[in-house]
C-alpha cells in the first residue's frame, strides 16, 4: 500500500511539473510576443520620425534654394546696374566711351561673322570751348544736350550714339552704304550747324566737323576709331578753310 501511495505522489509530482513547464513556456511566449509588438511599434515610431525628419530637412533645403536664388538675382540686377552706370554718360544719357567702344566691338563682331556693314562717324563740336570759357560750364552742358538730340533726330533705333570725349561723339550706324554714310555724315552736322542758343542776350551757335569710317568684315575697333577721327580732322580743318 505504502509503494503504490509513493507511485502515485511521484506520477502527480510529474504532472505538476509538467503543468508548470507548460505554463512557464506560455508565460514566456506571451511575454515575448509583448516584446516583438513593443519593438515593431518603437520601430514603426522611429520610422515615421525619421521620414518627418527628412521632409522638415527637404522642406527646409526648398526654402533655402529659393532665398538663394532671389538673392542671386539682386545680385545679378544690381551688377548690371553698376554696369550700366560704368557705361553711360550721367549728363547726356548715352553711352560713354567704355560703353560705345563695347557697343561697337560687339557690333564688329556681328558683322564679320554675318557679312553685314555699318559706318562709324565721329563728330567733334567746333566751339565748345569758347562757350564754356565765355558763358560757363552750365552754358556748355546745354549745347551738347541740344546736340546729343539734334543726332538722335537723325538717325534710326538700332543705331548707336555715345560721347567719346569732352566735345567728341560717335555713332555706329546699320546696313548703310559708303555714299549713305557720307550723306548722313552731312546731315548731322546740317543739323548741329543750325543750332543756336541764347546765353546773356547773346545768339551763339556751335556746329560740329564729321568724319568716317566703313565697318567691313576686316575692320579693327582701334583702327576704325583712329580712321574715322583722322577723317573728322581733315573735315574740321576743311570747314575752318571754308568758313
Amino acid at each position: 500500500m505504502r509503494m503504490k501511495k509513493k507511485t502515485k505522489a511521484t506520477a502527480s509530482g510529474a504532472a505538476k511539473r509538467r503543468k508548470g513547464a507548460t505554463a512557464a513556456r506560455k508565460s514566456a511566449s506571451g511575454k515575448s510576443g509583448t516584446k516583438r509588438a513593443g519593438t515593431k511599434r518603437a520601430d514603426a515610431k522611429a520610422a515615421g520620425t525619421e521620414a518627418s525628419t527628412r521632409g522638415a530637412v527637404a522642406s527646409g533645403d526648398k526654402s533655402t534654394i529659393r532665398k538663394l536664388r532671389a538673392q542671386l538675382a539682386r545680385a545679378q540686377a544690381r551688377i548690371e546696374e553698376l554696369q550700366a552706370s560704368a557705361e553711360t554718360d550721367f549728363l547726356l544719357d548715352i553711352l560713354n566711351r567704355r560703353g560705345f567702344e563695347r557697343e561697337l566691338a560687339r557690333s564688329l563682331s556681328f558683322i564679320k561673322r554675318y557679312q553685314a556693314s555699318g559706318a562709324l562717324i565721329v563728330l567733334d563740336v567746333d566751339r565748345l570751348k569758347p562757350i564754356n570759357d565765355a558763358y560757363g560750364h552750365a552754358a556748355g552742358d546745354e549745347v551738347l544736350k541740344a546736340i546729343v538730340a539734334a543726332i538722335s533726330d537723325q538717325i534710326r533705333a538700332s543705331d548707336v550714339i555715345g560721347r567719346l570725349g569732352g566735345d567728341e561723339f560717335a555713332v555706329l550706324l546699320w546696313n548703310l552704304s559708303e555714299t549713305d554714310a557720307r550723306a548722313k555724315a552731312a546731315a548731322l552736322e546740317d543739323a548741329i550747324d543750325r543750332l543756336t542758343f541764347v546765353f546773356r542776350n547773346s545768339h551763339v551757335s556751335a556746329g560740329a566737323s564729321a568724319g568716317v569710317a566703313i565697318l567691313t568684315a576686316h575692320s579693327d575697333l582701334d583702327r576704325v576709331l583712329d580712321e574715322a577721327d583722322r577723317a573728322m580732322y581733315v573735315r574740321k580743318a576743311q570747314r575752318r578753310h571754308e568758313s
